[in-house]
């Protein structure tokens, strides 16, 4: 799902790199998503916040293994932005790395149930029989914010998916910027930008959520 296209927005053009914050800003379907953002150093792995955010991954990891999205769903705030923009190959110093106005995944919450409501038809093709899936998590760094309800965690992943019996196995390997929001209900994820590592994805197509 593509956005408006816009001009590319300046970042920290030592390195490149769209600044995360942007990019729900430059976003139809991200304009209602939360601004909140980290503040000062990661927290210890000590830190009780810390631990509960890597336990919230690591659970998350498991229901999209078993693609038990319906009860991955509860874990979405209602305004949820989930995206993940289209990686560039750029000069150093460009001060972006990602294409303006073009995406992977730009949803909310409404358009994350749609696809979760599809793949539970008999339509959904491209994932009947399912694809076997493993989400492997790492590098969690987790950030207090200026609202002790709200965590920004960063992590990196790698997915690996095979189907069928002919296919050799596909990876997606991925940087991702989550806030989390603290509930009635517990943890609950208000937005993640995924930073894929490809700039040319190689997987024969995106039924599936990192």
């Amino acid at each position: 799902m593509s956005t408006p296209a816009t001009t590319p927005v300046s970042g920290p053009a030592a390195r490149g790199v769209t600044p995360v914050d942007l990019h729900s800003a430059r976003s139809v379907l991200g304009a209602h998503a939360s601004r909140i953002q980290r503040t000062g150093r990661t927290l210890p792995f000590s830190d009780e916040r810390h631990l509960q955010a890597s336990q919230w991954l690591v659970d998350e990891a498991w229901l999209l293994d078993a693609q038990a999205y319906e009860e991955w769903l509860e874990l979405l705030t209602d305004d949820i932005h989930y995206l993940m923009p289209v990686r560039v190959t750029t000069a150093l110093g460009a001060g972006y790395d990602t294409s303006p106005g073009m995406a992977h995944f730009d949803e909310d919450k409404y358009s994350l149930s749609r696809r979760v409501a599809r793949f539970l038809t008999e339509h959904a093709w491209t994932e009947d029989p399912p694809s076997r899936l493993r989400h492997h998590l790492s590098n969690v760094r987790t950030f207090a914010t200026d609202d002790p309800d709200h965590l920004v965690v960063d992590s990196a992943t790698l997915l690996f998916r095979n189907r069928g019996d002919v296919r050799e196995g596909s990876f997606v390997s991925a940087g991702r910027e989550d806030l989390l929001r603290r509930t009635d209900e517990g943890w609950k994820l208000a937005r993640r930008t995924i930073m894929v590592d490809d700039a040319v994805m190689r997987m024969q197509n995106l039924a599936i959520f990192l």
